[in-house]
């Protein structure tokens, strides 16, 4: 039989308990009929109270990371009986621990990643790869506390810069929630001629190009990038791109696009240019198939940029 399990992450204080109070008060969720368990991973300020969520409601729990084991999940799950699964993640632990762990009948419906505004910034910038890990999978993020001085456009491009598909919502000190609305314009002008990519702006061209790549079919786009020579390209080919960083330096990769027509330049591994061309799509060895394939018009030399690594911060 498969089992239901709603996760919510977020860092400690920041308001997880008090959301999945609310989620099982409500009669559309917890119907008083099914039996389900709430395995929490860490203690917070704000206390669960059995008598307030109803006998059908059991808990468990984890002290450390290293104990969440299949077997001891499978075991939780049969002690309690229980048909759903509720799951209140520290903070401080990565998610392959969980995920890894999951007996093959539990299916996550919903991962809620739960954060205070007075303080995302913060853990942002403090504690980067964590906050990447929390928001890459969750499909919902609710910051909390949110008042009319909050700085929504910031909080917004924090999860963006991370996650394109995570619906963004904000719920007042009164309870009210208010889902995002802000659009998410890309930071060059896509319909110009050429498309000028800035170097502050390279991971976003990638990143978009990659998940719609018709956006780009045909146009003229002028970037600057470091060189990359494959045997398997034609004499004239080469890849030119960027480092990418997502989270942290552990993260970090080159991600090109084939390029043809070196216009007289000898080019060598390393090298930066700016290449303006037309981009199509076509087969390339250094793909295995058909992919982005930039016709190159224009390539000069070029000094390489202030920061290196392009990002998405």
């Amino acid at each position: 039989m498969e089992i239901p399990v709603y996760l919510f992450t977020g860092f400690l204080e920041g308001g997880k308990t008090s959301f999945i109070v609310e989620t099982m008060k409500d009669p559309n969720f917890n119907d008083g009929k099914r039996k389900y368990l709430i395995i929490t991973c860490e203690e917070g300020e704000v206390e669960y109270y059995p008598d307030e969520l109803g006998s059908n409601v059991t808990f468990a729990s984890f002290d450390d990371e290293q104990s969440i084991t299949l077997d001891r999940l499978n075991a939780m799950q049969k002690r309690a009986g229980a048909d759903i699964i509720v799951v209140e993640y520290n903070g401080m632990w990565m998610l392959d621990r969980f995920y890894n762990s999951l007996p093959q009948n539990w299916m996550v419906y919903q991962e809620i990643f739960v954060c205070d505004s007075t303080t995302a910034l913060v853990y942002n910038a403090n504690m980067r790869q964590i906050m990447v890990d929390k928001l890459t999978s969750c499909e919902m993020v609710v910051f909390n506390r949110v008042t009319p001085d909050t700085d929504k456009m910031a909080l917004h491009k924090l999860v963006r810069g991370i996650s394109r598909k995570a619906n963004i919502c904000y719920e007042d000190t009164n309870g009210e929630i208010e889902f995002d609305q802000i659009e998410d314009p890309l930071p060059y002008d896509v319909n110009a001629d050429p498309i000028v990519i800035a170097d502050d702006d390279f991971a976003y061209f990638y990143r978009d190009m990659s998940e719609d790549m018709t956006k780009y079919i045909g146009k003229n786009i002028r970037f600057k990038g470091i060189v990359a020579l494959d045997p398997s390209l034609p004499r004239d080919g080469f890849a030119v791109g960027r480092h990418i960083m997502t989270c942290c330096a552990d993260d970090i990769a080159y991600r090109g696009l084939v390029a043809k027509g070196m216009k007289g330049i000898k080019l060598q591994t390393r090298d930066w240019v700016i290449v303006e061309g037309k981009l199509n799509e076509e087969f390339s060895p250094l793909y295995g198939g058909r992919g982005p394939v930039l016709t190159v018009k224009i390539i000069d030399r070029a000094e390489k940029p202030v920061q290196e690594v392009a990002t998405f911060y």
